[in-house]
């Protein structure tokens, strides 16, 4: 049965993303081509990663607004990693995703240990991350070299390798959330934590391990874009958090906790890739093009309310 909902969700979502396409291909010659396809592929890594984390997080009906500021703080650790201390890519990605995983570690320790909403919690981390994203870099735009560019530069078929790293985190996060007992855990605290309190599970600890796993996807989303970009740029990630909670929202995870899917969130990604850069290509101006990826989002907030209060009639 669930197998079979989740087939039904799929089907759903890519009718959506094939009408989005097939709109977009009338409207413009230049859409409908591989090249824009190749395009749209290659630009989305860091942002499937981050939205990989931010469906975790969902799920135990939680929130990350951290997400883009702790990605440039971790893009900004990596830099400094390879500019000042000369570290070799592999020991400087590696800080990179520690200071990530960092941040997350630090906002589920306050949001477990004293038992805030995670709105506010990351919300102050948002801040405090973007500061010192600026700090590091001096509040400039670094350019960090050309060995992290090749790791954007390496292709199959006109798709880059952090995107072929990214659909390899999209399947890890699928298989964990849907075939492991940390991914059980997860959906049932989502769903009654009470409940699995009650039951003798430490359901802090799956709350800050949600967050740590948040973090450190952001770290890695940092490592992917830096590497498109060739630069460390404390302005890195502005707005990520939200182009997250949208794709995640789209794709069909509940904003109230206990239902997800990251394979979903991947689609929902697709499908505001698709959609900017559609509207781009029509010529929409940025203006309407945000008014329009606004009214799309709270649509999509929309209809995960009625899925939510179908789900509970049924149950």
């Amino acid at each position: 049965m669930r197998a079979w909902s989740a087939a039904r969700e799929y089907a759903a979502l890519s009718v959506v993303l094939g009408a989005l396409v097939a709109a977009f291909a009338l409207a413009t010659d230049h859409f409908f081509t591989a090249g824009t396809f190749r395009t749209i592929a290659n630009q989305i890594p860091a942002a499937l990663v981050v939205a990989v984390g931010m469906t975790f997080v969902l799920v135990v009906a939680s929130i990350d607004l951290s997400v883009g500021s702790v990605l440039a703080l971790s893009g900004a650790v990596l830099g400094a990693c390879l500019v000042e201390l000369q570290l070799a890519l592999p020991l400087a990605g590696a800080a990179c995703l520690l200071a990530g995983a960092a941040c997350g570690a630090l906002n589920g320790l306050i949001v477990v240990r004293w038992g805030l909403p995670s709105f506010i919690v990351t919300l102050g981390m948002m801040e405090m991350a973007r500061g010192g994203a600026y700090l590091v870099t001096g509040s400039r735009t670094r350019y960090i070299g050309a060995g992290v560019e090749r790791v954007a530069e390496a292709s199959w078929l006109g798709l880059s390798l952090p995107f072929a790293l990214a659909l390899l985190v999209v399947a890890a996060g699928q298989a964990v959330l849907s075939r492991t007992v940390f991914g059980r855990y997860l959906v049932a605290v989502g769903t009654n934590e009470e409940a699995v309190r009650l039951a003798g599970i430490e359901t802090g600890r799956v709350r800050a391990a949600v967050f740590v796993l948040s973090g450190a996807l952001s770290g890695l989303g940092a490592l992917l874009h830096s590497a498109r970009l060739g630069s460390a740029d404390p302005n890195a990630g502005a707005g990520f958090e939200l182009q997250a909670i949208a794709a995640v929202v789209i794709g069909g995870t509940s904003l109230l906790g206990g239902r997800g899917s990251v394979v979903s969130s991947f689609f929902g990604v697709v499908i505001m890739a698709v959609l900017g850069t559609g509207l781009a290509q029509v010529g929409v101006q940025e203006p309407s093009k945000r008014l329009i990826t606004g009214a799309v989002i709270v649509v999509a907030v929309i209809a995960d309310r009625y899925r939510h209060r179908g789900a509970a009639r049924a149950a």
